[in-house]
């Protein structure tokens, strides 16, 4: 099977039946290519990663190394819940990294996104690279990947320029010596989630928002600073707050802050106040390679404002992000 072209003859995972075919596969599969070896799993805690951890768990129990790699770049105490999550709740043989200076030093004053993701896909493989030296007989590498990553970072297909490349994919360096394990990379989203469903994986880590591979750093967009990315993550969970308490959580499939590097003329306390603008993005789809916009009451819409920019420091502004993909990606950068 290529490793980049979903067949037209498989099946779409839309039930239980189906997924469990489909995991039974799967571990069959893990099983054959890995053997007695290790596997070391870059865990970020989001739906497809939880996924493939569970699938590995599974097939080649403790066997599996999960690193959870805080790139200073998550959302706002979620490597907090990771470790809560799967270390108690899940027993999982679990490594954490705390590498913030490292990225953060490496992305100063670097603006452009490609590049942005470039040094981050580079740096998370050094990362592991690095754990792997400390452990014996790790092998092979389990990655995420999904098929939409797949289909946006394939350059030559029809002549398109890629829309954007994936830390996931296509950005190991050549001379990397782990074998790929990826066994939910023909899946689209939503069969990952029935996939993690019939593992057994809790309804909310299962329907979690989705989480670019870049975290945090390509919606603090241009080139990062702490003081905007601390702003960005506070925005960010303020508004995961009240989409949790009016309900809107369960109905959007992804929703998120960016703060640009620009900043506009405010009033605070009476005086002149620069801040910069909180940009929110709410966006439904079903394989993300297509979104529809999520009309946000404007009640709501007020109260997120009135709290963004009371409490968090550097944010004077608060925008609503109307465009649909196409013509706009879900993400910013």
């Amino acid at each position: 099977m290529s490793a980049s072209i979903r067949p037209e003859s498989m099946a779409r995972i839309t039930n239980f039946e189906l997924a469990n075919a489909f995991i039974d596969q799967q571990v069959a599969e893990i099983r054959q290519q890995v053997g007695d070896k290790k596997v070391l799993l870059a865990l970020s805690g989001g739906v497809d990663s939880s996924v493939v951890a569970a699938l590995l768990i599974k097939a080649i129990g403790k066997q599996l190394v999960c690193v959870h790699v805080n790139h200073g770049l998550m959302r706002k105490n979620e490597s907090e819940n990771v470790l809560k999550l799967f270390r108690d709740g899940l027993d999982a043989n679990l490594i954490y990294v705390d590498a913030t200076d490292r990225f953060l030093n490496l992305l100063a004053g670097v603006a452009d996104p490609e590049s942005k993701r470039k040094i981050i896909g580079k740096e998370f493989i050094e990362v592991f690279a690095d754990e792997a030296r400390k452990l014996e007989d790790i092998t092979f590498l389990a990655q995420g990947t999904i098929y939409p990553d797949i289909l946006e970072s394939i350059k030559a297909a029809e002549g398109k320029k890629a829309v954007k490349s994936h830390h996931n994919v296509g950005g190991l360096p050549e001379d990397l010596k782990f074998e790929l394990v990826e066994p939910v990379k023909l899946l689209f989203k939503d069969e990952v989630r029935v996939v993690g469903e019939a593992l057994g994986l809790p309804h909310a880590m299962v329907y979690r928002q989705p989480f670019p591979g870049p975290g945090l750093g390509v919606r603090c967009l241009g080139a990062i600073t702490r003081d905007r990315l601390h702003a960005l993550r506070e925005a960010d969970a303020i508004l995961r707050e009240e989409f949790d308490n009016c309900g809107l959580a369960e109905k959007t499939w992804q929703y998120f802050i960016a703060v640009p590097d620009i900043k506009s003329v405010g009033v605070k306390d009476e005086s002149r106040y620069e801040g910069w603008p909180a940009i929110i993005r709410a966006v439904n789809t079903t394989d993300a390679m297509s979104a529809t916009i999520e009309e946000i009451p404007y009640a709501v819409l007020h109260k997120i404002t009135a709290r963004i920019t009371h409490e968090v420091e550097g944010i004077n502004r608060v925008l609503y992000d109307l465009t649909p993909k196409p013509i706009g990606t879900i993400e910013w950068e």
